[in-house]
């Protein structure tokens, strides 16, 4: 059983390194230091940014039919690098 969750992380981090979604081509972070965001509008920014990477990554995550533990450490992994964490 533990070989079966592994192989599903294992699979489930290849897949999502080979599909990065558009919108999230460059990070929230990233996207935050063109705009020379700073104070509230930074932390206004940053919170839209990362809603809307949650949003996008639990959508990929039921595409790719991911339950429990693996969809949870998917999910994690597609907001982090979205954000730029």
């Amino acid at each position: 059983m533990i070989r079966i969750i592994t192989a599903v992380v294992a699979t489930v981090a290849i897949a999502s390194i080979a599909t990065v979604e558009p919108s999230f081509a460059q990070s929230c972070k990233e996207n935050a230091a063109k705009q020379k965001l700073a104070g509230a509008a930074l932390k206004s920014f940053m919170t839209k940014c990362e809603r809307e990477a949650q949003e996008a990554c639990d959508t990929k995550a039921g595409a790719q039919k991911l339950a429990g533990a693996a969809k949870n450490s998917f999910t994690k992994k597609c907001v982090t690098d979205a954000v730029g964490g």
